[in-house]
């Protein structure tokens, strides 16, 4: 491997991902040398949305997770995921 370029100095983090986000990380850092991580309590960033449906679906929704003894919205993401899960295997 070639020597590795110097990483500038940032003003921002804004122009620090601007850089990261052209640049081929593999010219500035030297990967054979990086160790694992494990960072078992970071969870993933979610986003809000509004999702409109029918009543007697989220009725029907409400039940199952109340059976589950689970939040309805915790039920619908589960099944989400499995759902995206299954069709990537497919």
């Amino acid at each position: 491997m070639n020597k590795v370029k110097r990483i500038p100095v940032f003003k921002s983090e804004a122009k620090e991902r601007a850089f990261w986000e052209k640049k081929d990380s593999s010219q500035y850092v030297d990967w054979r040398q990086a160790n694992p991580v494990s960072m078992p309590n970071l969870k993933p960033s979610t986003k809000t949305i509004s999702l409109r449906l029918p009543e007697s679906l989220l009725d029907s929704i409400k039940i199952e997770a109340n059976k589950r003894d689970m939040p309805y919205q915790s039920l619908i993401k589960a099944w989400l995921s499995e759902k995206v899960q299954g069709s990537r295997q497919a």
